[in-house]
């Protein structure tokens, strides 16, 4: 399906695709906590949000 030269550049392609996303990560992380403080409150809420909606579904289906 793939040849073994296309192989070796999806791997490698993705093995760098992660060290530099780690590398920007750690780099503004400073920067990600002070401008988005509190945002997991907004993530438990839409998730609670979405639990409530298949509950809704889940009972109005029977």
């Amino acid at each position: 399906m793939f040849s073994t030269g296309q192989l070796i550049f999806a791997l490698l392609f993705f093995v760098s695709f992660v060290i530099i996303m780690v590398l920007m990560y750690r780099k503004d992380k400073k920067l990600h906590q002070k401008n988005y403080k509190g945002v997991q409150w907004i993530l438990l809420t839409f998730i609670i949000f979405i639990i409530f909606l298949f509950a809704v579904k889940h009972f109005l289906k029977n």
